[in-house]
């Protein structure tokens, strides 16, 4: 088999030949900690030229190169659970761009690894965006900086009970079933309360920049500019106005630490800074994408055409 490799570039790319998925998890254990150690460098890494014909091979391909996986627990965009670990990548419409932000980064658990592959390239658009949390941190406003390291950040959500704008709270923690639900927020120290139209209030408190798991790098890590309501279109965000007595009730919302207001200057900061550092690699087929979830942030570029991109997560 061939192998050429193309390092220090996010992401790190590495041609196969045509390799059978078998062949790829031989050669992936084999090398597995050289493939670490780049990871941790570059922050992602683009396999290239492996069959991956199906959802069932991507599974048994991240089974058996990976272990520990996450469900889609406490998540906030919409996506489909196709098997046990495999979920789509987020189902956002296709005209819009979703911008950057590190999986579950406004929760108390999140994925240290994200495992991509694309069945059906968009005939245009539709890239995996990527950009270095490394270096959005270094870029960032020091102020900014400054005040979220002091204050943290808390993230509300609203979750409806099956009626309503935004996920259900039956659909993001995927069970039916309260009492589970709330053993999970007590868990992980997610405060809760019910409404009486059986919808849930969730607040989450977040550093909002975090040490890395494994190198303790200082890296920028939130997702802030989701939760803040100018991160709505003028049109959705007018409709939420009338609706809601007051942002906080909206189905997202973010606010410093100490309950002092994130302003739409600093939002705009936010997105002026990472979109500077983000970069659109091409997918097509028969690649697998390998992300440190806390080192890099994804988003997704808008397309035209059928697109199918899988994802499966791990600790």
């Amino acid at each position: 088999m061939s192998e050429t490799t193309k390092k220090l570039t996010l992401p790190m790319a590495i041609q196969l030949d045509e390799l059978s998925p078998d062949d790829f998890i031989a050669y992936y254990k084999k090398n597995e900690s050289d493939i670490e150690r780049d990871l941790l460098e570059v922050g992602a890494i683009k396999f290239q030229g492996i069959q991956i014909e199906s959802m069932e091979v991507f599974q048994h391909i991240v089974n058996s190169i990976a272990n520990k996986f996450l469900a889609y627990i406490d998540g906030n965009s919409p996506r489909t659970k196709l098997s046990g670990n495999v979920y789509t990548s987020t189902e956002y419409d296709k005209t819009q761009r979703i911008t950057m932000h590190n999986e579950l980064s406004y929760s108390a658990k999140w994925p240290g690894k994200l495992f991509f592959s694309c069945m059906q390239p968009s005939d245009t658009g539709g890239e995996t965006l990527l950009a270095d949390s490394r270096e959005i941190l270094n870029h960032m406003d020091k102020d900014l900086v400054d005040e979220i390291d002091k204050k943290g950040v808390i993230y509300i959500r609203n979750l409806h009970g099956g009626k309503g704008i935004g996920p259900s709270w039956q659909d993001t923690f995927e069970t039916e079933n309260k009492e589970q639900l709330e053993a999970y927020c007590k868990q992980y120290g997610i405060e809760f309360e019910w409404k009486e139209d059986d919808s849930l209030r969730l607040i989450q408190r977040s550093k909002g920049i975090v040490e890395h798991r494994s190198s303790g790098e200082r890296v920028w890590f939130n997702q802030v500019d989701q939760f803040h309501p100018s991160h709505l279109d003028g049109e959705i965000y007018e409709m939420m106005q009338f609706m809601y007595e007051s942002t906080e009730d909206f189905p997202m919302f973010v606010k410093f630490g100490d309950g002092t207001q994130i302003t739409e200057a600093m939002v705009k900061e936010i997105l002026n800074t990472t979109e500077k550092l983000t970069i659109a690699p091409p997918w097509e087929r028969n690649e697998l994408l390998i992300v440190d979830n806390e080192l890099v942030s994804h988003g997704r570029n808008s397309f035209t055409g059928e697109r199918r991109v899988l994802v499966s997560m791990t600790e």
